[in-house]
């Protein structure tokens, strides 16, 4: 299987590649926790164009990764957007990362990762707000993320970890 994981603009494209996988990912990994009435309207009421808007943002960063030319999984940085409760006087980046099941391979992981964490290297930390069962918590705590706090999930508030990585050493 081929991977590419490439920066994606926030074009029609680029944004239906995004909701390809939103949809996926959402249908499965929330069909055994929510009813599917409510995984029906979030996916309903998602906005393409709010989200091009969104990825147009100068802070934000579109990277999707590929699986045989197939939308396999994707990651948003979000520069700037600190977790509430956060050390003050650091720069922080949210990481939204998902890799839909069928394609959650060692080297998507890797292919994905390597990605976002190039494109978070200006910043301090990283973090993510992450399902507590989700299969990709293993990864980021391999990758050196760690358990900060309890949390709660958009959008079905759900239980969950916020984890955080240090990436620079700026003390």
């Amino acid at each position: 299987m081929e991977i590419i994981s490439k920066f994606t603009i926030g074009s029609d494209e680029g944004v239906n590649d995004l909701f390809t996988v939103v949809k996926s990912y959402v249908s499965t990994t929330y069909k055994e926790l929510i009813s599917e009435e409510e995984i029906k309207h979030y996916i309903e009421n998602w906005d393409p164009r709010k989200m091009i808007n969104e990825l147009n943002n100068l802070s934000n960063q579109l990277i999707i990764s590929y699986a045989d030319h197939k939308p396999a999984g994707y990651g948003i940085l979000k520069s700037g957007s600190e977790y509430p409760g956060s050390p003050e006087g650091k720069r922080f980046t949210e990481l939204n990362f998902v890799i839909l099941p069928e394609y959650n391979t060692p080297e998507t992981r890797e292919s994905l990762w390597k990605k976002c964490r190039t494109a978070a290297s200006f910043t301090d930390i990283i973090w993510t707000n992450i399902l507590t069962q989700d299969p990709l918590l293993e990864f980021l705590k391999d990758s050196g993320f760690t358990i900060k706090e309890n949390a709660k999930t958009e959008p079905f508030q759900l239980p969950s970890y916020i984890v955080e990585m240090q990436v620079s050493k700026n003390e």
